[in-house]
């Protein structure tokens, strides 16, 4: 008989859908949206329907523990029992600790499922009552664009999605909306239908730049000097709120003696525009209220990224956008969530002194001699940095290393699950209790098992919560229970809750987290959360962290032959797996032209053989045909050129500062 139950997506996206799953005989036969959501209202992604039974019921799925008979990477191993792979682990990780410490162990974890217990709960309470090494995930990706929020206007939140249908300019910056951020595409339609102006800025002509007003393809890596242009230009229009920026703007004398040098013919020639555009996008954002702008991450990976982003961050700061319904930015939505990671991941364990790595550099640490104490052990899961890592042989050649202790924990069988020593099968997100708190909307969804655990596998939670039990970790926080964690994940007592615990949120309707009854509207119900109380423009924040106070803008050197205004350079970044996928590149017409130069061309929208070997990987991929459905086919994107890069290149996502191993006390 089938059945139909509610759940959550937990890919990699701001949007975090609301499914309605369909069950037959305890297998998944069916997925489609559900309404539970009022921002995803029904309408999904292609990729959740057509790849998700598959991964939890394919061959490829893990459903018993396992340990390597063959060579690492030779994709060979022999079942074991849960107590051998337990005793396994804490064998050789406790000789580890005993000849190199535990910062010899790292884990090596990112974003597999977006739940809060899966995605880092139980988990980091054991490393980090072990004293493992810790990682700083945000590099990878959005964690440059979430620095530059934190240190322009703190934990504020920015408006919600919805609110841009409000908007009578909408400005999509870096964000390739119809592929990574779909469900703001039909609000862009619905300010369009009603007389309102869509400026995209991105190298590329991506989809939704088709439909826009105004379409900046500036080179990559100048969007600082683009945000700067406008400032001085807005400036120079007599467009500035002055009375605004007397009240709530710090730093304002000090950005715009960056801003004032870049005239629109400077900033023309440097970004590969035209003088007119960006004078034309200048006159909209004076004169168009209220005007949302939307940031993407594809701005972030470059080495002006975070300068680039603050730049866009102060617009609507100088230009007086804020406190009005669909006004302002886009951004900030995790901040509306009360979260509580301090009793969730329980970092007072931490020793003092611990060091701590960024997640891009993990293959170069894998694989430095020198590194003391040396990477000896890891722990993969939520993660495939095979596939998603820059530089791909780095990292090969490191989990490579026979002295190395890999342990691995994941639904299926994954390009890195095969370098590991141990590995250990883990529940999909459909067959344990977890809540989402999304980073693009404002609602709250809490999603129960749809089916049974398949074969021997056990939630992240449980496994880590073994493993303390196994290492002789007796605390009480590391028997709580998954209700238990998700108590501890948000603030019991927000009243935006009503007086239900959050582990008994309903399932089938999601939770708005609005402000005292109201959508979140910075400078309306939400100020900054800054030292100062203000927008800071002179970040104290990025200042002490990074010593980056200011935005800077350092050119980047040619890598390639020189290309006219019509064919913008690709911008450089990590490959990674996941629903977001990197928006930033050349032109359709360019791509073809220059194909052989830069790595294979492929038609848009054309499942290739590359792809069809990694149908049950999700996110894998470049992707499939995508369509947006609820219940028929919304939309299908052309077939117009698209580059894929090689997985084994990528420019780091950084601030100025390189990334070195650090302490933290």
């Amino acid at each position: 008989m089938k059945t139909e139950h509610a759940s959550v997506c937990p890919l990699d996206c701001p949007d975090t859908c609301s499914l309605t799953v369909t069950v037959e005989d305890t297998r998944i036969v069916a997925i489609r949206g559900s309404r539970a959501n009022p921002f995803t209202d029904g309408v999904l992604c292609a990729k959740v329907p057509r790849a998700f039974p598959e991964f939890v019921h394919g061959e490829r799925r893990l459903r018993t523990p396992l340990k390597r008979v063959g060579a690492k990477g030779e994709d060979r191993f022999a079942r074991i029992s849960w107590d051998e792979a337990l005793d396994t682990i804490y064998t050789r990780v406790s000789a580890i600790i005993a000849e190199h410490g535990p910062q010899a162990v790292m884990p090596l974890n990112y974003a597999g499922p977006h739940g809060l217990l899966a995605g880092g709960s139980m988990d980091l309470r054991f490393f980090h009552r072990m004293g493992a090494t810790l990682l700083d995930r945000g590099p990878l990706c959005g964690g440059i664009r979430t620095e530059a929020w934190l240190g322009t206007f703190g934990t504020a939140a920015g408006i919600r999605p919805e609110q841009i249908a409000q908007a009578r300019l909408v400005v999509a910056w870096g964000n390739n909306v119809t592929w990574s951020n779909l469900h703001i595409t039909p609000l862009i339609q619905r300010v369009r239908r009603a007389g309102g102006k869509l400026v995209v800025v991105d190298p590329r002509r991506i989809k939704i730049a088709e439909q826009a007003d105004l379409h900046l393809p500036l080179r990559p890596g100048t969007d600082v000097v683009l945000g700067w242009a406008l400032a001085a230009e807005l400036e120079r229009r007599g467009a500035l709120d002055r009375a605004f920026i007397e009240r709530w703007v710090a730093g304002f004398d000090e950005y715009m003696a960056l801003a004032r040098p870049w005239t629109l013919a400077r900033a023309a020639e440097t970004c590969g525009l035209d003088a007119a555009d960006i004078a034309r996008f200048a006159e909209w954002y004076a004169t168009l209220s209220p005007a949302a702008i939307s940031v993407g991450n594809g701005l972030e990976r470059n080495q002006n990224g975070g300068s680039g982003i603050r730049a866009v961050f102060a617009l609507p700061a100088l230009a007086g956008k804020f406190g009005v319904a669909g006004g302002g930015l886009v951004n900030g939505a995790r901040y509306v969530f009360s979260k509580t990671p301090q009793r969730l991941q329980r970092p007072d364990l931490v020793p003092p002194g611990t060091r701590t790595f960024n997640i891009v550099d993990a293959g170069a640490h894998l694989n430095d001699p020198r590194l003391a104490p040396p990477v000896k052990a890891v722990f993969i899961y939520n993660h495939n940095p095979l596939v998603v890592h820059p530089d791909q042989n780095r990292m090969r050649r490191g989990l490579a290393r026979e002295d190395l202790f890999a342990v691995g924990v994941d639904v299926a069988m994954t390009d890195s699950m095969a370098y590991c020593d141990v590995v250990l099968p883990a529940c999909s997100h459909f067959e344990h209790d977890d809540l989402f708190a999304a980073y693009g909307q404002h609602w709250l969804q809490r999603a129960e098992p749809v089916i049974p655990a398949q074969g021997e596998a056990l939630p992240n939670t449980e496994i880590f919560r073994r493993l303390a039990a196994r290492f002789g970790y007796t605390e009480p926080c590391f028997r709580a229970t998954d209700a238990e964690l998700m108590d501890d994940a948000i603030d019991p007592a927000d009243p935006r809750l009503g007086g239900v615990r959050p582990s008994r949120i309903p399932t089938d309707r999601a939770l708005a987290m609005t402000v005292d009854g109201e959508d979140a509207i910075l400078f309306k119900n939400v100020f900054p959360a800054t030292p100062s109380g203000k927008i800071e423009l002179v970040s104290s924040y990025l200042d002490k962290k990074y010593r980056a106070a200011l935005p800077s803008f350092r050119p980047a050197a040619a890598r390639d032959p020189p290309r006219g205004r019509q064919g913008p350079r690709p911008r450089q970044r990590p490959a990674r797996a996941g629903v977001e996928r990197p928006r930033r590149g050349a032109a359709a017409a360019e791509d073809h032209r220059r194909g052989a130069a830069r790595g294979r061309v492929q038609p848009e929208g054309r499942l290739d053989a590359y792809h069809r070997q990694r149908t049950n990987r999700l996110g894998a991929g470049p992707g499939h045909p995508r369509r947006h459905l609820r219940g028929r086919l919304l939309q299908r994107c052309p077939r117009g050129g698209r580059r894929r890069r090689r997985l084994s290149t990528g420019a780091r996502a950084r601030w100025p500062l390189p990334s070195i191993p650090t302490t933290s006390s």
